[in-house]
């Protein structure tokens, strides 16, 4: 199997290999559902996020960290769930 196929742990994220950052639509595409919605959990600290200047941009870190605590916990996490109160996962 070649690495990066699916069932392949490769230590990196699932998203985009070697990819560290996304920007809000990215990731609303990837969850299926409407950026606004996403900008909204963002601004609520429900959702990890960088802001420079006007930007959001999403650390995949945060992403592999969903994923995981999905897997770990074989069951629903919510995004508040992996964020700490101070916005870091």
């Amino acid at each position: 199997m070649r690495p990066g196929l699916a069932g392949e742990t490769t230590g990196r994220s699932m998203y985009d290999c070697g990819r560290r950052w996304y920007n809000v639509a990215e990731v609303a595409r990837m969850f299926g559902m409407a950026p606004m919605t996403l900008y909204r959990a963002i601004h609520a600290g429900q959702f990890p996020a960088v802001k420079i200047r006007g930007r959001y941009v999403i650390p995949a870190r945060a992403l592999d960290e969903l994923e995981r605590a999905a897997v770990d916990t074989n069951g629903v996490v919510t995004s508040a769930d992996v964020v700490r109160g101070d916005g870091t996962v």
